[in-house]
């Protein structure tokens, strides 16, 4: 189908909220509000898909996916360019989108959109280059011919927090590999997967390649479409705890899963780290998205020369923030998603304090409508709280104090996750020995920001099984093939 110009107001709310995204069409229906998080007030409905619909729309990308699948990579790769530069057309108005039902304050929208953008540029740069190998056995007895293969019809499960990036770190590799997808995006944020599928659909994407589906009764409809023998490749980014069920579901018809999973960062600043660059460093990793991200720096261990001085930088810079509506340019730190987060930060923080933990600033959620929590800094936080052993998911900074840096090391790998952790340290040697003692699956060294399309994003441990990103990323949507060859 074609969009009049009329409708390609992508800021629109409204706009992409025309029903489920299955076969090109637009299957009508409401059902699920959306509501923007800075006023608590909705401001579109969407579609709530049920087992009938999950069908339809596994049916949609069988009936795709051989024609997609014989599509040649360079017709596939510049399909893919043509939706970054959709993306990067519309990409103010989809920032807009995405302040309005995440909340995120529009610098960090705007740098989500441009992230975001970056996956279909780089893999329909990859698209054409995917591996094979050919070789002589080791006992000369005949030839090895490895091919990769489509996996086949791939189910995307994607967070609320980065609404953009999440998705197109998944669409953007599956359909470079050749696959159909349907993606699921999180109730609270469904808008930005529909402009999604909008913005594919004018790119060229033949009609089930994609399809988008939200629904409010997810453990039913992914139990169902993983059931189906002809899906083959599951891709989640959420909580642990969420994956650990989808690992069992999806074990059941052996299909292959690329979990992203929680997050505990720790960030380590040592004596002779940069004080300035540190901190610096600190708001990118702890503010970035308010706290509301995987990656984002969970525990401050600080060691102890200069501990004080960390704090002092840290707390001034966090009271200096702006928090208010995402969609508002002077907002430096937009809500939460949900009333549920505020509650739960909260929580955290309130049993800090009366654990002995001392608010260096915020630390009280704020009055008025929508859901905010000031941005905030603890110190004198025992090992023991929970804040230091749960994702905290907020703007929220506990800051430890360390003697050693065998300390510091066992302080960081104290956690079931290993997603991300920082080290700040002037001295090369021992911020590499550390980066390699800790057991996470990405270090930022010297750097608040380590989340590029062109590197293989994961974890290790709780935190997940296998990579997004990189010249790696597209291989999790393949199957080699192995000819054994006499001639």
């Amino acid at each position: 189908m074609t969009f009049d110009a009329p409708l390609r107001d992508y800021a629109d709310p409204t706009l992409h909220a025309q029903g489920l995204w299955i076969g090109g069409q637009w299957l009508h229906g409401g059902g699920i509000p959306v509501t923007n998080p800075s006023t608590g007030r909705p401001i579109a409905e969407v579609a709530d898909a049920g087992v009938a619909e999950a069908m339809a729309a596994v049916d949609a990308a069988d009936a795709a996916a051989a024609g997609w699948r014989a599509t040649p990579p360079r017709q596939r790769s510049e399909i893919l360019r043509r939706i970054f530069t959709r993306m990067t057309e519309e990409a103010e108005a989809l920032a807009h989108l995405i302040a309005l039902e995440n909340g995120k304050a529009l610098p960090d929208a705007r740098g989500e959109v441009a992230y975001a953008a970056e996956f279909f540029r780089w893999y329909s740069e990859e698209a054409t280059r995917i591996p094979g190998e050919f070789r002589r056995t080791p006992s000369g007895s005949h030839n090895i011919l490895v091919d990769h293969e489509p996996i086949g019809i791939s189910i995307l499960i994607t967070p609320w927090n980065f609404p953009a990036a999440m998705a197109t770190r998944k669409i953007g590799p599956a359909l470079a590999a050749g696959c159909t997808v349907i993606l699921k995006p999180a109730s609270e944020t469904p808008l930005t997967a529909y402009a999604m599928a909008r913005l594919a659909e004018e790119a060229g994407v033949p009609p089930g390649v994609i399809n988008v589906i939200t629904t409010t009764r997810p453990g039913p409809v992914t139990a169902a479409m993983l059931a189906d023998p002809r899906v083959r490749k599951l891709s989640f980014t959420g909580s642990t705890g969420v994956g650990r069920t989808l690992l069992a579901e999806a074990a059941k018809t052996v299909v292959s899963c690329s979990m992203e999973l929680g997050g505990n960062a720790p960030f380590l600043v040592f004596d002779d780290a940069d004080l300035n660059a540190a901190l610096d460093g600190a708001m990118v990793a702890k503010m970035r998205n308010a706290g509301e991200a995987c990656t984002a720096a969970n525990r401050f261990y600080v060691q102890d020369g200069i501990h004080d001085a960390f704090v002092a930088g840290l707390a001034a810079r966090m009271a200096a923030m702006t928090v208010g509506p995402g969609t508002d340019p002077a907002t430096q730190c937009g809500p939460m998603i949900t009333a549920k987060a505020v509650q739960k930060i909260d929580r955290l923080v309130s049993d800090a304090v009366a654990r002995g933990a001392c608010v260096v600033t915020g630390g009280v959620p704020l009055d008025g409508e929508g859901f905010y929590y000031p941005p905030t800094v603890l110190e004198n936080v025992p090992q023991d709280a929970p804040i230091a052993h749960e994702e905290i998911f907020g703007p929220v900074a506990p800051v430890y104090r360390f003697q050693t840096e065998a300390e510091a090391i066992t302080l960081a790998n104290a956690t079931e996750y290993g997603l991300a952790a920082y080290v700040y340290s002037t001295d090369l040697t021992r911020a590499l020995r550390v980066s390699k003692a800790i057991e996470t699956g990405m270090v930022g060294l010297n750097r608040g920001l380590m989340s590029d399309p062109a590197a293989p994003f994961g974890g290790v441990k709780q935190s997940g099984l296998g990579r997004e990103g990189g010249v790696t990323g597209i291989l999790e949507f393949m199957e080699p093939k192995y000819l054994a060859i006499d001639f």
